[in-house]
């Protein structure tokens, strides 16, 4: 496996957020690797993970969560649920903690989910592009 979903930021071709399944191996270049999840993935022992930050309050709350698991046709859905949770207090603490890692160098977040393409991180990084993009 490989990261992928890079957001290009700064000067030049640098690589700053990527994307990347907690099950697959760390790599130098993953930077401060974020795990996204609620919840700690199954069968990862922590000093193996190599975890730098873990922000339960950015992830969907477990109702979201539950609510979508295994429904790739409500993708749309999750997501608008999703980025609505992201304007809550802690989710929006959450998300300056991340924002401030990013400016120190690359930022990997870390999923459990099978599906590589609809999952948190996936929404999450696009809300992240959309917010640093945006109008203020």
């Amino acid at each position: 496996m490989y990261m992928h979903h890079l957001l290009m930021h700064g000067k030049g071709n640098r690589a700053m957020l990527a994307l990347k399944r907690v099950y697959e191996p760390p790599a130098p270049e993953d930077g401060t690797r974020i795990l996204v999840d609620r919840l700690w993935p199954r069968g990862i022992a922590r000093d193996k993970a190599r975890i730098d930050l873990w922000l339960k309050d950015i992830a969907p709350s477990d109702g979201l969560r539950k609510r979508f698991h295994g429904k790739p046709d409500d993708w749309d859905a999750f997501r608008a649920a999703y980025f609505t949770e992201l304007k809550g207090a802690k989710a929006q603490a959450a998300a300056k903690e991340l924002l401030d890692c990013l400016q120190s160098g690359p930022v990997t977040l870390l999923y459990a989910a099978r599906n590589e393409q609809q999952n948190n991180a996936v929404a999450l990084k696009a809300w992240l592009e959309q917010e640093r993009s945006g109008p203020k």
